[in-house]
């Protein structure tokens, strides 16, 4: 593919044949946007929500197996810590590679070889012989883990009409909640009747059931089929799905990106002079939001018992604050369709960091604590579920995986340092209200990080689009 770089942008074409005199041009986002939500869609939206739910089963599997772990093996629970975070080193991992790979062989492929990944190994991790095994096997789990759930993201991005695409990726990011709750319930049925073991062979057997239902049914992007120049027959083939009948074959394919491109790798692209500075606000952004949540989710149980609360109420107000998960992330995305990303997301973040602020003044009633804890979590858990969304609308198609999945990778390092700072707090033996005051300015620094990519990212969408062009399509 030739780039020509000049200041109304970047244009990029393909000519291999000649167009037909009533050639027509097809921008494929608008051809989406332009029609109904399809039953191809649905499907799509489906299959990636499966893979989400998947994803989260496993991910939170270990913590529902824990105990039975130290029962098994007689271990204390202090040497469960290295087997517990190895799927988060995984996880980080595993994104921080599987962006580049899909941006240059497809989200299709990437996501089937991911699935297989961590369903084989978690199959592998319910044969462990021992703890330092499980604890490998739990790494290389988490690195299929990391792998699947941006390039789910951009996939479903690039299917979702604009006006509908923060409703339509976020929805399916709740497949990721719900997957890690049923993994509790399932956890709670299998474990008295036929041990740990069962949890991670379920683990593993449905995602290898779930790969063959993406090799019959799950498409590649017809906007990264664009941008890679595939025959312009299959751009059509798949656009037909979406609206039967309306595509003439002597079309033209365009996909259009705004601002200047820059030519390299994906991760050159994303690293580059236009974008750089707002990459690292939404890795900034990204990494203070799972600071928070994990550091909490980890920790909230102890802090709230600290506060003089028995364990029973303080494992129901813990439970309050990812309860409100999916609703926070359904409502952000359908704001996102109405005002601005940026602004919307930010101020979830900015009402999280005051309703965190506000739970160190809560300590003295239960019910005021479990009130504030619920919002915190409504708020938090809709900003941070809205990230991907966000990171994939700012990328070109070229390097968009690679960008909503370095966002991620770079993303978990926050989830480490965050439950690995919970324990520090807790050891200096500081008050309620000032441990839940200092929580509350990572989140607010998240809210104004993202302010100042959105800012940026309106500076950079002010150019003219750029289009990268396909030839025409022959039925």
């Amino acid at each position: 593919m030739t780039s020509h770089q000049s200041s109304a942008g970047a244009t990029s074409s393909l000519h291999s044949g000649t167009p037909t005199a009533d050639a027509t041009t097809v921008d494929v986002q608008a051809f989406i946007d332009d029609h109904r939500f399809s039953g191809f869609q649905w499907i799509v939206l489906a299959l990636c929500f499966l893979i989400l739910a998947a994803d989260g089963f496993d991910t939170a599997a270990i913590g529902f197996i824990a105990p039975a772990l130290v029962k098994h093996w007689g271990v204390s629970k202090t040497l469960l810590g290295p087997v517990m975070s190895a799927a988060l080193f995984g996880l980080a991992a595993g994104a921080l590679v599987a962006g580049p790979l899909a941006d240059r062989f497809g989200r299709r492929i990437v996501l089937v070889v991911s699935i297989l990944w961590f369903g084989g190994w978690s199959l592998a991790a319910a044969f462990s012989p021992s703890l330092d095994a499980l604890t490998i096997m739990r790494f290389l789990t988490g690195v299929g883990l990391g792998a699947a759930m941006p390039n789910a993201v951009t996939l479903m991005s690039e299917y979702a009409p604009a006006s509908r695409r923060g409703l339509a990726v976020n929805t399916m990011f709740c497949g990721f909640t719900l997957g890690a709750s049923a993994g509790g319930f399932v956890a709670a049925w299998l474990i008295p009747a036929y041990g740990w073991t069962s949890v991670l062979l379920v683990g593993g057997v449905a995602p290898l059931l779930l790969a063959v239902l993406l090799v019959a049914l799950l498409p590649e992007s017809a906007r990264f089929m664009v941008a890679r120049q595939y025959p312009g027959e299959k751009v059509a083939k798949v656009l037909d799905r979406i609206a039967p009948g309306t595509l003439t074959g002597a079309e033209t394919f365009v996909v259009k990106e705004y601002g200047a491109t820059v030519q390299g790798s994906p991760l050159r692209q994303i690293l580059s002079r236009p974008i750089a500075a707002s990459s690292l606000m939404l890795w900034l952004t990204y990494f203070m939001g799972l600071l928070v949540f994990y550091l909490l989710t980890s920790w909230l149980p102890t802090l709230i018992t600290d506060a003089g609360f028995n364990i029973g109420s303080a494992a129901v107000v813990t439970a309050l604050f990812p309860l409100g998960g999916c609703f926070g992330t359904v409502v952000t995305g359908w704001l996102m369709d109405r005002s601005s990303p940026y602004r919307v997301v930010a101020l979830a973040y900015g009402l999280a960091g005051l309703l965190i602020f506000a739970v160190g003044y809560g300590s003295g009633d239960l019910i005021l604590l479990g009130f504030l804890v619920f919002g915190a979590g409504i708020c938090m858990n809709g900003a941070q579920s809205s990230m991907p969304t966000l990171a994939a609308g700012f990328y070109p198609t070229n390097c968009r995986a690679t960008g909503v999945a370095w966002m991620l990778g770079i993303g978990r390092f926050g989830g480490i340092t965050g439950a690995l700072l919970g324990a520090q707090l807790v050891g200096f033996g500081w008050s309620f209200t000032t441990i839940f005051g200092l929580l509350a300015l990572p989140a607010l620094a998240a809210a104004l990080a993202l302010l100042g990519a959105g800012m940026r990212s309106r500076t950079r969408f002010a150019a003219n689009p750029a289009h990268t062009k396909l030839p025409s399509a022959s039925h």
